[in-house]
């Protein structure tokens, strides 16, 4: 019996670590194949170049990733911007204000929006927001605009990464002790006090990490903000402009790699060029989180 049980444990911990390994080791493996099948673009361009040249000519042998990477850090920060505030004061008044009745209403809106496929958002992009931008907004601003810009993009990347962002942040708030908050207001604290100084600044960690999770998401986004991007390769910082994400080029170009020299190079460096960036800004958010739970 007891030998039993001890075999039972040891392949119970051996399949645990077995299956902690295989998450550790994917991106390490996913990272190395896209480096390795990178490796022939470097023959003919350096990193550098590569990275800080805005020359996209893939028929002559340029291939500059600039105007890809603006594009998305554009599009990203946009959606953040938009998405940000009304994820982090709709959470507070679900978890601290709202009636148990709306509660009960928003989780399952809140799962339908987390779960609609990304195509539904691009046609609604195109349908709405789209028109609103092109007919409404940019002709308010004296601007002539097909619509089909990165302001349309960051609107549609907004109201996607909203569900998912808002979904953590409601868990963030709700693990606050309410021992927290019954000691705050027995000190005299009225309760938006309460609100504001204990209990969001109890989960300055969580906030943090939902919002990384959310900005690096939205950085992968593909299909909705492609369908509504405008999809054209150039540096500008007007948002009533068309961008190229880097997603989008991949998406877009893929079908094309046999035929152009490098193309597939190219490609795989772009999907390279991705996995680096959100490697960044989860590392970034990681040392975020851990200044903030040092204060």
């Amino acid at each position: 019996m007891i030998f039993r049980r001890y075999l039972i444990d040891r392949t119970a911990s051996v399949w645990m670590v077995t299956a902690l390994l295989i998450i550790l080791l994917l991106p390490v493996l996913i990272g190395i194949a896209l480096y390795l099948k990178s490796v022939p673009l470097f023959e003919i361009q350096s990193f550098a170049s590569l990275v800080t040249s805005s020359v996209w000519l893939p028929a002559e042998g340029k291939f500059g990733f600039w105007p890809f990477i603006s594009s998305s850090l554009y599009v990203t920060v946009l959606s953040f911007i938009f998405a940000a505030p009304v994820c982090l004061l709709a959470a507070v008044y679900l978890t601290q204000f709202a009636s148990k009745k709306l509660i009960r209403l928003m989780h399952p809106v809140i799962d339908i929006l987390a779960g609609l496929p990304s195509v539904i958002y691009g046609v609604w992009g195109v349908l709405v927001i789209v028109p609103l931008v092109g007919k409404i907004l940019a002709p308010l601003l004296n601007i002539s605009s097909s619509g089909y810009t990165i302001l349309s993009g960051g609107i549609v990347l907004a109201v996607m990464c909203i569900p998912y962002m808002l979904n953590m942040l409601v868990e963030v708030f709700n693990t606050v002790p309410i021992g927290l908050k019954e000691a705050s207001l027995a000190l005299g604290a009225t309760y938006w006090d309460t609100v504001k100084h204990v209990v969001i600044r109890k989960s300055y960690p969580g906030i943090i990490s939902a919002y990384g999770l959310g900005l690096a998401k939205a950085f992968g986004e593909t299909l909705a903000v492609m369908m509504v991007v405008g999809n054209r390769v150039q540096l500008t910082l007007n948002p009533f402009e068309a961008g190229y994400p880097l997603p989008a080029l991949i998406a877009n170009n893929y079908g094309e790699m046999l035929s152009i020299p490098m193309y597939d190079s190219a490609l795989m460096f772009s999907a390279f060029l991705l996995l680096i960036i959100i490697l960044i800004i989860n590392i970034f958010f990681r040392y975020l989180i851990h200044k903030t739970k040092k204060r």
